[in-house]
């Protein structure tokens, strides 16, 4: 097996690109040659807007549960809609369109909840099951990451 040779100047081009498009990972092969670089996950929460200074048609944010404690326990909350992908998550088909769902709309299962676009791939996030959005977690344009809990159906 050859001597595996690193190119410092190609890792800081893969990490400048993991900065500036937010995604956690980028992995590379090259025949049995494989490198990977990832940036630590970091949950910050955002105070919420007040819905008086929410600008008029705003997207429905996230609700307003303790974002704190929030991460954690909604990952593994039953009624979890999480990302299957890494990603920019939208609320709506199209900017100016109204958003899929609102909490306290009910849904069928595999109504579209949100679009999640990957690779110029626009990729419809459906209801796993029937019930009611109870909460939503993202923004509209926040990127995503594989396994984050996007929204809460019950």
């Amino acid at each position: 097996m050859a001597k595996f040779e690193m190119d410092t100047d190609f890792i800081r081009k893969l990490a400048d690109v993991l900065e500036q498009t937010h995604l956690g990972e980028i992995e590379m092969a090259d025949g049995e040659r494989r490198i990977r670089i990832a940036r630590p996950q970091v949950t910050v929460a955002a105070p919420a807007m007040p819905m008086s200074m929410a600008p008029a048609g705003a997207f429905a944010g996230p609700s307003s549960a303790p974002a704190a404690a929030a991460s954690v326990d909604l990952a593994a909350h039953p009624g979890a809609v999480k990302s299957p992908m890494v990603g920019t998550a939208y609320l709506a088909p199209e900017p100016g369109k109204a958003v899929f769902v609102n909490v306290g709309d009910k849904v069928a299962a595999g109504q579209t909840l949100l679009i999640i676009e990957a690779m110029k791939t626009f990729n419809p996030i459906k209801a796993p099951k029937a019930g009611t959005v109870t909460q939503i977690l993202v923004e509209n344009a926040q990127p995503v990451e594989f396994g984050q809990p996007l929204m809460i159906v019950e």
